[in-house]
């Protein structure tokens, strides 16, 4: 994906393969920024790799996908998309686990990665809708999901308690039948 920040940055499918590099970028975005993610660095960390690796694998789960930004080799960016096993949730899919390294923001990153989630989303057979929360305050990330296309549908209080301080999630959702 030539031209984002200037730089060549390729987007892709992270596979089994690339699991330590995933596992350890995602643990450092939840150790540096705790309020941007449901999930607890110190739980995470306590897994084991293997955990990740079935993660990648998505063994079961074909419309699921986890994709990362690398930047000269390296890994910049990472997003994932949920497709519920349900038949009456297979309409709605979850974008999660979003995150950019703070030496690569601003680059454009983001918005490409958000944007191949909708991509892998739309091609995914009986999706309609993808949604994902979003911690209040976060305003570049909030910035990035509507220019997306994302609306907020709601608001949860307390939804998260981290270090004591209770942080509201905002709900988002972007219809894909809707251009």
């Amino acid at each position: 994906m030539p031209g984002v920040g200037h730089e060549s940055v390729t987007v892709r499918r992270l596979g089994v393969e690339d699991a330590a590099q995933y596992r350890m970028f995602r643990l450092e975005a939840l150790r540096t920024a705790p309020t941007a993610f449901t999930s607890h660095y110190e739980e995470e960390s306590a897994k084991p790799l293997s955990v990740t690796i079935e993660r990648l694998a998505a063994a079961g789960r074909p419309d699921d996908a986890v994709i990362g930004a690398f930047d000269a080799g390296r890994l910049v960016g990472i997003a994932g998309l949920s497709v519920p096993r349900r038949q009456q949730e297979r309409h709605k899919a979850t974008l999660f686990g979003m995150a950019v390294a703070p030496h690569a923001a601003g680059r454009g990153i983001g918005k490409a990665l958000v944007q191949r989630i909708l991509r892998i989303a739309a091609a995914t057979d009986g999706l309609a809708q993808v949604g994902l929360t979003v911690s209040e305050g976060n305003l570049p990330a909030e910035r990035l999901y509507r220019s997306c296309g994302f609306e907020v549908w709601g608001r949860e209080p307390r939804a998260v308690i981290i270090g004591g301080q209770a942080i509201a999630k905002l709900h988002m959702v972007r219809m894909l039948d809707s251009a």
